[in-house]
């Protein structure tokens, strides 16, 4: 893969933040730190505890590693922008649609982007659609605020958790399917990741098993890379991914969850647009597969961000 040439230049790597998973966001941080340093990059890694976090001088670009609130959302985004630096990944306008669940949601809707049956609650409100049902506060990730109800005697305790977070929620019908994710980068679709949780949840615990010390060895959910899916099938669902990227005038790179029933069609829940480089993490796995490297990666993400801002989207 052609790279652009990021010798000498001085690349501030943004990673903590003050939202709840910063601990996965320093992770990431360390890897695309050491990625982009191996190219020759002069590297600072900033950690960001909140809105007046400083910049080393002359910093040229700010690779945005901060996960969820804060980092996803349009904050810091925003501050970059009034401090005139560039920055990695989407613009404010479309990270704020892109992390909030309902937004992205009616995007889907709107161009046409399959995806589960849902309705919007407020407190003390109940959903009108039957069970099974997933119970989700719209502005969070790692699967944080998200509520799995299958028996009535579970719907009230979801219902009281999610108003922690929001006092709108996002309900969504639940469906049994294969659990899979699709990179993105640009114009391409990377191959396709099966999860298969060992809980049957890919929550939080799974996904970051390294943040967990007393967890067994192998404690995370399996990853099958690429997919066991037919090639027309495949594509497909590829294809289905850029959409919904795309749905949301997305121009960098996301990582989108789509759900693939025994019988229907695949189905998107949601996408992230700063998707985890832990040890761990999907986005690296599916381009090694693809013979992306890590190097190769994050520099992909910064050509495509400056490319972003130069026509108008930053």
């Amino acid at each position: 893969m052609r790279m652009i040439d990021l010798t000498g230049k001085r690349v501030a790597v943004l990673m903590g933040g003050p939202g709840s998973e910063r601990d996965v966001s320093l992770a990431t941080g360390r890897r695309v730190s050491a990625a982009l340093s191996s190219l020759g990059a002069v590297v600072t890694d900033v950690d960001v505890r909140g809105t007046d976090f400083d910049l080393p001088p002359e910093t040229e670009i700010a690779f945005n590693a901060i996960h969820g609130t804060f980092g996803e959302d349009g904050q810091v985004q925003e501050i970059l922008e009034r401090r005139g630096v560039a920055y990695t990944g989407e613009g404010v306008a479309e990270s704020q649609v892109a992390f909030d669940k309902i937004l992205s949601k009616e995007k889907f809707d709107a161009a046409g982007v399959t995806t589960p049956e849902w309705e919007i609650i407020r407190r003390g409100e109940y959903p009108k659609m039957a069970l099974p049902l997933v119970v989700k506060a719209p502005q969070q990730g790692s699967t944080v605020g998200i509520f799995i109800v299958k028996e009535e005697a579970e719907l009230e305790p979801a219902l009281q958790a999610g108003v922690e977070y929001d006092e709108r929620l996002l309900v969504e019908e639940f469906i049994p399917a294969r659990e899979l994710t699709v990179g993105v980068l640009g114009d391409l679709a990377l191959p396709i990741i099966e999860i298969i949780a060992k809980g049957g949840f890919y929550d939080f615990a799974e996904k970051y098993p390294f943040l967990n010390p007393n967890a067994a060895a192998g404690g995370g959910a399996r990853h099958v890379c690429p997919a066991e899916i037919s090639g027309d099938q495949t594509r497909a669902i590829q294809d289905l991914a850029l959409r919904a990227h795309r749905s949301l005038g997305l121009q960098v790179y996301s990582r989108v969850d789509v759900m693939l029933p025994e019988s229907g069609a695949a189905t998107v829940l949601e996408l992230n647009t700063i998707p985890g480089m832990t040890p761990t993490s999907l986005l690296p796995e599916a381009a090694a597969a693809a013979g992306i490297t890590d190097p190769q990666l994050c520099a992909r993400i910064i050509e495509l961000s400056l490319a972003r801002g130069r026509s108008g989207g930053r």
